[in-house]
């Protein structure tokens, strides 16, 4: 099965589909419902959150057929020979819609007298043309172009709504699923509805389980244990520097990203310390966590040395930056892992 058939397959097509973006819909459902669509968008926001799928959800509420939607990858089509092919385009009347639509991606990819070209036809299109700009970086493009522009900005999905979204598929899929594998796949998926989609479809294609468990996406995606993960930050809070070394050279010898490593320890110390420092969370946590995971968290709170948590936390967040600035990512954990466990040499 092609990775990405499930991410198209569940991509949205109508307005009450699309999750997490509830205040670039509100807007834009506005606009339509009052008639006053702007003839220059600009959808801002991290990969995978959805800009390209409002774009053409967008397009068809406009009653825009697939004759007068036109998909630009600036990417690819950076030159300005390419836009000034666009410029002459744009002039032409629709095929047999009321607004011809134009989807520019990553359009801060357009080179310097791409983007020229392309501001003058903002400042003056015409009007059965509106502009639908998607970009991951918009503080690259000129001023000139966001000031044409009504700019909706999209919102990095949460964990909590990555791994809901993953647990809707693999159920209309047929399948069934833990809740550690939905939260581990959301949280390895980086904020992106596409990426977390496709760590999804390489579980299932590889599996050759109709049950996803977290055991099954450790293994396609080659993230650290729990175990590992579990016994490394029980050694950091307990003080116990050759576990805690230990662990980290287990890691090393099994060839795990150091990146996710660390990302998986950080996630289960700040959710301790949210516990520590205020425990009323407990009930919301609950509700979104396995008991085995809740009960984990619990004992470190309780530990002595939970008061450590938030200086665990600020050294492991600078070691996070560090690992891959170096062809040892193992050595900025043992460095902050030495500075906070091995003992003051007495005078």
């Amino acid at each position: 099965m092609e990775q990405m058939a499930l991410y198209r397959k569940y991509r949205p097509v109508t307005f009450s589909e699309v999750i997490g973006q509830e205040q670039v819909v509100k807007s834009l459902s506005g606009a339509l419902a009052l008639g006053e669509v702007a003839h220059a968008y600009l959808f801002s926001g991290p990969r995978g959150t959805g800009k390209t799928s409002v774009a053409r959800i967008l397009a068809r509420e406009l009653g825009t057929s697939a004759n007068d939607l036109y998909e630009v990858d600036a990417a690819s089509n950076r030159g300005i020979d390419e836009i000034r092919e666009l410029r002459e385009a744009v002039r032409t009347l629709p095929f047999d819609s009321k607004y011809k639509v134009y989807i520019i991606d990553e359009v801060h990819m357009l080179t310097r007298e791409a983007s020229n070209a392309l501001l003058k036809t903002l400042e003056e299109p015409p009007a059965h043309v509106i502009f639908i700009l998607a970009t991951t970086e918009a503080h690259k493009l000129p001023e000139t172009i966001i000031s044409r522009c009504q700019t909706l900005n999209f919102k990095k999905p949460t964990d909590l709504v990555l791994a809901q979204t993953i647990k809707q598929i693999v159920e209309a899929e047929g399948h069934k699923g833990e809740a550690e594998a939905y939260e581990l796949i959301a949280l390895l998926g980086e904020a992106s509805f596409r990426d977390a989609i496709g760590l999804l479809q390489q579980v299932i294609s590889t599996s050759g389980s109709r049950k996803i468990t977290r055991e099954a996406v450790e293994a396609v995606t080659a993230a650290p244990r729990r175990e590992l993960i579990e016994s490394l930050i029980r050694a950091v809070l307990d003080g116990d520097l050759p576990v805690a070394l230990k662990q980290v050279e287990r890691a090393r010898r099994d060839n795990y990203d150091f990146k996710v490593l660390l990302k998986l320890i950080l996630r289960q110390l700040r959710l301790s310390l949210l516990l520590k420092f205020a425990p009323h969370l407990k009930v919301e946590l609950e509700s979104e966590l396995s008991p085995d995971e809740i009960k984990f968290l619990v004992s470190l709170t309780e530990s002595p040395g939970a008061t450590l948590l938030p200086q665990v936390l600020r050294e492991l967040l600078a070691v996070y930056d560090e690992v891959n600035r170096t062809d040892w990512p193992e050595l900025p954990l043992e460095l902050a892992l030495i500075k906070l466990l091995e003992p003051a040499p007495s005078r």
